[in-house]
């Protein structure tokens, strides 16, 4: 299974890359995981709701250049499905089945995902009506991934 994790922004805390570092590396034996970074669109200070928009869309365009052509997109988005730990699990045993042996988490920057991303998504994915960080999701996801294939081996990570 190939997963690809594509985001808006840098990590700057070293806690959080640290802690993404080492669910990258528990994953290992299950998934080829790969980050994709693109660098945070820049919003004026003040801006109309205009160019807000437009910022968002061209963020949005840059990100979804970098999704893999093949791969099955999972938008990270507070609008989305909420889904168990043990019901993504599932998910991804049936993408595997059905031959789908790449997939991609899309996560915005701080201003919110454009409506093509929303559109493009495959599934969208909320893990809280709560709004969090963009950069601790990436940590949040990291995790949630690894549990998942932890569950669909039956292995006690999880329990």
């Amino acid at each position: 299974m190939k997963i690809t994790v594509v985001c808006a922004g840098k990590l700057k805390e070293k806690y959080l890359r640290e802690g993404i570092a080492e669910y990258e590396k528990r994953l290992r034996p299950y998934a080829d995981v790969r980050t994709i970074e693109i660098p945070e669109e820049r919003m004026k200070e003040k801006p109309s709701a205009a160019e807000k928009a437009e910022t968002i869309r061209c963020e949005g365009e840059r990100l979804l250049a970098q999704v893999p052509q093949d791969a099955y997109l999972i938008v990270l988005d507070v609008g989305g499905t909420e889904l168990s730990s043990e019901e993504l699990s599932a998910k991804i045993d049936r993408l595997a089945v059905e031959g789908q042996s790449h997939i991609a988490f899309l996560i915005g920057g701080p201003f919110g995902l454009a409506d093509e991303v929303r559109r493009r998504a495959d599934l969208r994915l909320s893990f809280s009506h709560f709004t969090l960080p963009h950069q601790l999701i990436r940590l949040f996801l990291m995790e949630q991934i690894y549990r998942a294939f932890k569950i669909s081996r039956g292995e006690p990570y999880h329990l």
